[in-house]
């Protein structure tokens, strides 16, 4: 149950840094491009996503790494992760909605997607093989 704990406070730090960077740092104007947004966020929302994605993660981790914790397993584990989580909003939500630029889109988010699950993947076996 620690590990979980840990994993899921672990995964929100991750994706909250991840994702301030890309919207308010390097990808401002790509945001601001975006007119189907809401101009006030329902914040309790998303940080139930990052709640309930952070628990299942960190539940399904040691049974995709069946409990060795390496560099190499847990990006691995980033990468299958951002196939599963990254894909949708970078193919689907430009499918679907009238992004400003479809290339621009699936580049930033394709490229913060895998950035933040492969770091998250990373730092999560790093924490496991402490949390012993």
């Amino acid at each position: 149950m620690k590990k979980i704990l840990f994993g899921t406070l672990l995964f929100i730090l991750v994706t909250f840094t991840t994702q301030y960077i890309s919207h308010f740092v390097l990808n401002v104007e790509h945001y601001e491009a975006v007119s189907f947004t809401r101009k006030e966020v329902i914040f309790p929302l998303g940080f139930l996503t990052m709640i309930l994605q952070g628990a299942v993660l960190s539940f399904f981790f040691p049974l995709f790494s069946k409990g060795k914790y390496t560099l190499v397993k847990g990006f691995l584990f980033g990468l299958l992760m951002s196939a599963l989580f990254v894909s949708y909003p970078t193919f689907t939500e430009p499918a679907k909605y009238q992004v400003p630029n479809i290339v621009s889109w699936v580049i930033v988010e394709g490229l913060v997607g895998l950035t933040q699950f492969c770091t998250y993947g990373t730092l999560l076996s790093l924490l496991y093989s402490r949390l012993k």
